[in-house]
């Protein structure tokens, strides 16, 4: 077996295209006549079609196929292929041609390829012959022909192959070889009567001898009877030296030369005995043939025997259905090595071709075709079958499709054939295995023939119309001429195919089709056909005739006259069995059988004319129809006879047709009989009731035709088609030619209306794909011209033809304007538009919208060009590059790339320009002024936007504008550091080299180096400060302690918010104020005024301090310094702000210097550098020329530093205080912790408790609470003596100027000098001063005796004093008493409230609300008086406060306000004061 798929060849077998496949629904295959006519003006094109039954037509299979038994028919592939049958008929007769002359015929091999005897001849012979291409060197072009590659000497190869094997054979067909043979007739005579014996010619040594004959040959000396015997039966004899004078007869001559010589040489024919020298043989023979030798004649004689004719042959065994197929399986499974279902169609077809194709390869299949089904049965059932139906089969037995059936209904002209016709009438059956085929063949006299394949593998069908069956008979005669010459008749013997792709190469049409199990194949009149068997499979076929096939079956009968083939029935029978029937006849096939008639009488009477003139004088009537066909056939045409023949008395039994009367015999012609079925007269009636019956039919018909045929103005309109068409169905014509030629007029008129009146309208035609795509489907300009033609040629006449010839006249001239703005070279957006505003108006596709359409983009774009261009301000590099990229995108055009080309010169250009300003701009070290406006002078002339070298422009302008400001800054002045720095960064911001920056850049640099000096000598180590702000007066003390107090003051008093937010509140406001004053002396007034509001915040925040220091039961909740903790054991009490801290919190661990007085963090921000060191700062500054706020605030220090020295001076000397000037320090004398009362005069520590409610709401922006410890003697308050074991005790290790008796002036002059941020020995000399003071005041205050019960007023003096004082302070700090929180305050009155119940003392120290430890002599009168209205001065226990929860945090007494102590405790009070004031706030 070949392997499952072949190599690709070049020469591969391609698929012709597919015949159309028909799936009729029910309703059109309940009449298979009516669908077929329907389908025929489709089906007719292609010659075959294919028809699938309605899903659920399944007829039985009815055939018996255990009874079934066949001799299926040997097909050799490679013989059924004509042109590959012609190569091997050629290599039979060369083989036979050699065999005879005793070789044996090996073909060779040429490029490892057999040689193509075949073609090889055939070209050599188109040449010319064998000497005309020796002689022009022709055997290169021969080899190229053949297909052998160039350049490898194929061409002498294939001349010695010729001049070897085919050279003698046609000098052999050309008679040559027996021409000198007649020539040397004579000659031989005399050569046999000559006795001088001629020298024998020369014979090569490697000749061997020549054959000699069983008959004896006498020599008249000696003989040699040494001889030795040849495997052929030659016999040798060996070479004996000849004796000049003996003299010997020869008894067997040359025929050609006479000469009995070289008798090694002379050959015996094995057929007449003749004897001919090797040498004198055309061609001459090299060497003596092994094998039967014949002569020239004889090889004639044998070579002219005429040949078989091809024919398949009979297997030698008889198949049963079920063995056949297991065959048929079994062959298929092997050669193709898969399982037979497994094999594509595709592959197999492809093989068969190829092994049709192939004469090496010898592939035999069998065939079962033509099974006379009337013996075994038909695969349909039928009535009274032996099958038996099942009810639900019952339909197929009388169903149209059914074959048995389909060729005897009415609708079938078959009908009137009284004989049972097997394989036309009667269905045949045919059983097919792989490759077994029905080679090219048309049906009997040209019918319809319908197969139906029951079961089984496919069937491969291909099919030519019935127009193009001439053609491909010429073709196959073309290609194979050798076979007609033999067989002229070859078509009709089914023996002979052709290769589907060498018909269509020549033209030929041809279509196929694979049907499959359940599926029909039609094939129509003269439609060529042929096909193969994919597998085991059984089909059945039946021929059928329909009216239309009238004419063709009259026109085959005289074909096949021509071609002496034998008629299947008689034509002239059937239409005079018909006519004699003329009442039952349909109208339609009435009318055709009346045609028909027409001209068979015509043709008969002229027949029989032609016989009487030519002498036959004898006639007689002849029941025709009453004998077989074969005893009534044409002995010349083999025609079947009917109406007429001639017969003779010498042959009886011997016809001929009227046709050949001259092929009888040699007798006289007036022994001749004229045998006649029917006399003219007979004829005639026959006709004539026929024409009655078609009558009102054909008056029909005429009508029709004569419409169909008008012309110009007779033309018809599309009512009258409408009303024949009416007129047909009324009178129930059945289906026929010329109605169906009706319809289709009416119908493409119809549609040819609809499409005029759509175009006419405007209305665009669509489609659907079957991609399911909708698309647009329009006529092209030559076809609406071609369809305007259609519309005049119609036979019909239509009113929308003159309006669509108008519509055309339009679009034509549309065509010639779009022509004229096309050649335009610089195009028009308004004319375009307009123009493709009017083709909206047309349903046709012109060819000229799309260059419109791309001419209107051109035109666009070069718009768009031209007003970018205009405005130079707008057009970018970007919009450059994106008109480029559209001008790419359009269709070429001069216009278009001359402004392209501007376009990109513009860009690369402005693209360079840009390039060149940004490196200039990016320059290290920048480019000089001049060079950039240099640039920017040939940038200007570039009309295009570009950002970069406006950049430049800019910085150019920049530059001029910051020199021209350079310029104008005086020199020698004192110039702010606020524009230094802005020209600075201005200048450093311009890519320009600017001359005057370096110098600005170096006072710069100075200025910084200045303040970093500064910042060295004032700033302490990991400061947070900024020098400006340690520089400075302080802005913001009041608001250190608590943020929510700022909040509260703000929300309670607006009117006050509202005048601060004019005041300097932040150090930005300061460094604002500052850099924004003209001179120094405004900055001088700025920083005097923030001294002043210093001044004052300190008073206030000492006295708020001092306030705090009131006696309490429980210290415990006293919070004091950064840990926010109570006051236990060494404490420190800042000097200046007068708050406490836990010395363990605040002590350096270094140690600092005691004999200086100690401040918080808080309250020494700097290092406080000498003074001689802050005016050598401010010195080198002024030399500088530079004004900074810092400067300023450095200047404004050591002008405060001067005035407070003088005002020192001043005050030491009209308080009679010893000359200030530095001296050491007394240390702090520091008391052991005393937890008794024993040795109360000799204790130097002061314990004092701290009220929790004096602590609440002091806060610190660094995040401590400032409590102010008042250093006493060193003595313990009788309040601590009686405290309980809870009450902590603490003391203070350094000593702190004492408050009392103190006055504001010495007062504010200390905390100014413990302000200024330069260290003067003045300020201590002033601290030492003012504590040695305190410290001689303590001594006399230790020695007076211990207070008796009423001591408390000794007590009372020593806190009244600073009580006092601290209120008065606090009133003058008016709102800042905000910093309580109310619910701080509520614990704080309910303390107050509670303290004089739980210690009984004096109401002037115990009540009252504020407390301090300095003396004044006023202390009763302001311990009695409330601010209210009406004070009742209330005494002893009716004492009890109550402070006003409102905005002034006024203390009154609550008998005066008519508050009682529980209400007091429980809820907010807020004084009559604060109301109305919180009333006229909401209002």
């Amino acid at each position: 077996p070949r392997p499952a798929e072949p190599l690709p060849r070049p020469d591969e077998f391609q698929p012709p295209p597919e015949c159309p496949v028909f799936e009729p629904s029910w309703e059109e295959f309940r009449d298979p006549f009516a669908f077929i006519n329907k389908i025929r003006p489709i089906a007719e094109k292609t010659g075959i079609c294919k028809v699938r039954p309605p899903p659920g037509w399944q007829p039985p299979f009815a055939c018996d196929v255990d009874r079934l038994h066949f001799v299926p028919r040997i097909q050799r592939l490679n013989e059924l292929e004509a042109q590959t049958r012609v190569k091997l008929n050629f290599l039979d007769q060369i083989a036979k041609f050699w065999d005879l002359q005793g070789c044996a015929l090996k073909i060779p091999h040429v490029e490892r390829k057999i040689l193509d005897l075949y073609k090889l001849n055939k070209h050599v012979a188109d040449e010319g012959g064998f000497d005309i291409v020796c002689r022009d060197r022709r055997w290169t072009k021969i080899a190229h022909q053949m297909g052998f590659a160039p350049g490898k000497a194929v061409g002498s190869h294939l001349r010695g192959h010729y001049e070897r094997i085919l050279y003698p054979y046609n000098l052999f067909q050309s008679g040559a070889n027996l021409l000198k043979l007649e020539e040397d007739a004579d000659i031989k005579e005399q050569k046999l009567q000559d006795p001088v014996q001629r020298s024998p010619a020369p014979t090569p040594d490697w000749c061997p001898s020549a054959r000699r004959a069983k008959r004896m040959k006498y020599e008249v000396r000696e003989r040699n009877t040494e001889g030795k015997a040849l495997e052929s039966g030659i016999f040798l004899f060996p070479s004996v030296p000849r004796v000049p004078v003996v003299v010997q007869v020869d008894l067997v001559v040359c025929l050609v030369c006479g000469s009995g010589g070289d008798e090694d040489r002379l050959l015996l024919c094995d057929g007449c005995d003749d004897s001919y020298h090797t040498f004198c043989l055309i061609p001459p023979l090299h060497n003596v043939p092994k094998g039967d030798w014949r002569c020239p004649k004889c090889l004639a004689q044998e070579c002219s025997k005429p040949h078989e004719a091809f024919g398949f042959e009979q297997a030698y065994r008889d198949y049963s259905l079920r063995a056949f197929g297991q065959m048929a399986d079994a062959f298929k499974s092997d050669y193709f090595n898969m399982p037979v279902h497994m094999v594509p169609t595709e592959l197999v077809e492809k093989e068969f071709w190829r092994l049709v194709g192939a004469i090496e390869e010898d592939v035999t299949v069998e065939y079962g075709a033509d099974i006379a089904s009337k013996e075994f049965g038909s695969g349909f059932p039928i009535p009274n079958g032996k099958f038996k139906v099942s009810p639900a089969d019952e339909k197929y037995l009388k169903c149209g499709w059914n074959l048995n059936n389909l060729a005897m209904m009415n609708p079938s002209v078959l009908t009137h054939v009284t004989a049972d016709i097997c394989g036309m009438t009667l269905p045949w059956l045919y059983v097919g295995m792989c490759f077994s085929s029905f080679c090219w063949h048309i049906e009997d006299h040209w019918s319809y023939s319908i197969n139906y394949l029951h079961w089984g593998e496919p069937k491969t069908w291909y099919g030519a119309p019935g127009f193009a069956a001439e053609q491909l008979e010429e073709v196959m005669r073309k290609l194979a001429p050798e076979l007609f010459d033999s067989q002229p008749d070859l078509l009709h013997q089914l023996v002979t195919i052709m290769n589907p792709n060498t018909l269509m190469a020549h033209g030929v049409p041809i279509y196929r089709t694979n049907q499959c199990a359940g599926e029909f194949v039609i094939t129509f009149p003269r439609a060529y056909h042929s096909g193969f068997n994919q597998g085991f499979n059984f089909a059945e076929a039946v021929n059928f005739c329909t009216v239309d096939w009238m004419p063709l079956g009259r026109q085959c009968v005289d074909h096949y006259r021509m071609l002496h083939r034998y008629n299947v029935f008689s034509h002239d029978e059937m239409v005079c069995n018909m006519a004699s029937k003329a009442d039952t006849l349909n109208v339609v096939l009435a009318s055709a059988v009346h045609k028909d008639m027409v001209s068979m009488i015509k043709e008969e009477k002229e027949l029989r004319d032609r016989v009487k003139k030519m002498g036959v004088i004898h006639s007689k009537e002849a029941k025709y129809d009453h004998l077989q066909d074969d005893e009534r056939q044409c002995a010349k045409c083999r025609t079947t006879c009917y109406l007429s023949a001639i017969t003779c008395s010498c042959t009886p039994g011997v016809l001929v047709c009227l046709h050949h009367i001259n092929d009888l015999c040699s007798c006289p012609v007036t022994n001749y009989t004229l045998n006649y079925r029917y006399t003219l007269d007979e004829l005639h009636p026959m006709m004539n009731d026929v024409k009655q019956r078609a009558e009102v039919y054909d008056e029909w018909a005429s009508r029709v035709s004569m419409t169909l045929e008008a012309k110009l103005e007779k033309k018809k309109g599309l009512p009258v088609f409408r009303a024949l068409l009416s007129e047909s169905e009324s009178m129930l014509f059945p289906d026929n030619d010329l109605l169906r030629r009706l319809r289709l007029v009416t119908q493409d008129a119809e549609k040819c209306s609809s499409v005029a009146q759509q175009l006419l309208n405007g209305k665009r035609q669509t489609r659907y794909r079957c991609d399911s795509v909708r698309s647009r489907s329009q006529l092209t300009v030559e076809e609406l011209r071609s369809f305007v033609r259609q519309l005049y040629n119609l036979s019909c006449s239509l009113p929308q033809a003159p309006l669509l010839k108008e519509l055309l006249n339009r679009i034509e001239d549309f065509q010639q304007h779009s022509e004229k703005v096309l050649a335009d070279e610089v195009p028009s957006v308004t004319e375009i538009q307009s123009l493709l505003d009017v083709s909206f108006d047309f349903d046709v596709d012109l060819p000229e919208l799309p260059l419109l359409r791309e001419r209107l983009e051109q035109a666009r774009w070069l718009e768009g060009v031209q007003q970018a261009n205009a405005q130079p301000s707008t057009l970018s590099l970007e919009t450059m590059r994106r008109l480029i990229d559209q001008g790419v995108g359009l269709a070429p055009h001069a216009s278009v790339e001359k402004a392209m080309a501007r376009l990109q010169e513009q860009l690369t250009m402005s693209e360079h320009w840009e390039e060149k300003a940004s490196s200039l701009l990016k320059a290290r070290p920048p480019h000089s002024i001049e060079t950039l406006s240099a640039a920017a002078e040939k940038v200007s002339s570039i009309p295009a936007y570009l950002p970069n070298c406006l950049l430049l422009k800019e910085t150019i302008r920049k530059a001029q504008e910051w020199l021209q400001e350079a310029e104008e800054l005086q020199v020698g002045t004192f110039l702010l550091y606020s524009i230094l720095s802005d020209m600075v960064l201005r200048g450093q911001s311009i890519q320009v080299h600017l001359e005057p920056l370096d110098r600005l850049k170096s006072l710069m640099a100075e200025v910084e180096e200045w303040k970093e000096s500064a910042a060295a000598a004032f700033l302490q180590k990991d400061s947070t400060l900024t020098l400006l702000e340690v520089l400075c007066p302080r802005c913001e003390v009041g608001n250190v302690g608590s943020p929510k107090r700022k909040a509260k003051k703000g929300k309670q008093s607006p009117k006050s918010n509202k005048k601060k937010t004019q005041r300097l509140n932040t150090l930005s406001d300061v460094e604002k104020a500052l850099s924004e004053t003209k001179d120094s002396i405004s900055a001088m007034a700025t920083l005097e005024e923030l001294r002043v509001r210093e001044m004052e915040a300190f008073s206030n925040l000492r006295a708020a301090n001092e306030s705090k220091l009131l006696p309490t039961a429980d210290c415990m909740d006293l919070r004091v310094c950064f840990c926010q903790k109570a006051p236990m054991g060494a404490m420190l009490q800042c000097e200046l702000c007068r708050d406490a801290f836990h010395s363990v919190c605040v002590r350096d661990p270094s140690g600092s210097c005691e004999t200086q007085p100690w401040l918080c963090p808080q309250c020494q921000p700097s290092e406080k550098p000498p003074l001689s060191r802050a005016v050598s700062l401010v010195t080198s500054l002024r030399r500088l020329g530079v004004r900074l706020p810092e400067g300023d605030a450095l200047h404004y220090l050591v002008e405060r530093t001067g005035d407070w020295q003088q005002r020192a001076q001043q005050i030491s000397h009209s308080c009679n205080l010893p000359e200030l000037e530095e001296r050491p320090g007394t240390p702090p004398t520091l008391s052991r912790f005393v937890s008794g009362v024993e040795n109360v005069q000799n204790n130097t520590q002061v314990a004092l408790s701290l009220r929790d409610t004096s602590t609440r709401g002091i806060s610190s922006r660094h995040h401590t609470e400032g409590l102010v410890f008042s250093k006493q003697a060193p003595c313990l308050t009788p309040e601590w003596s009686r405290t309980s074991h809870a009450q902590t005790v603490f003391y203070t290790e350094q000593r702190c100027i004492p408050l009392q008796g103190l006055s504001q002036e010495l007062e504010e002059l200390m905390v100014e000098g413990l302000l200024l941020q330069v260290s003067l020995p003045e300020v201590q000399s002033l601290y030492h001063v003012l504590l040695d003071r305190a410290s001689s005041q303590h001594v006399n205050r230790c020695m007076s005796p211990p207070p008796d019960e009423n001591g408390a007023s000794d007590v009372r003096e020593t806190v009244n004093g600073s009580e006092k004082k601290a209120k008065r302070h606090m009133e003058r700090e008016g709102s800042d008493a905000d910093c309580r929180a109310k619910d701080k305050k509520h614990s704080h009155k309910r303390q107050k409230m509670n303290k004089k119940k739980q210690h009984r003392r004096p109401a002037s120290t115990s009540s009252s609300p504020r407390s301090d430890f300095s003396q004044s002599d006023d202390s009763d009168e302001e311990m009695a008086v409330c601010p209210a209205e009406r004070c009742q001065l209330p005494e002893g226990d009716e004492v009890n406060w109550v402070q006003c929860d409102g905005s002034c945090n006024q203390w009154f007494h609550q008998v005066c306000v008519g508050v009682t102590a529980e209400t007091a405790e429980k809820e907010d009070y807020v004084c009559a004061a604060c109301s109305l004031k919180d009333d006229n706030g909401e209002k």
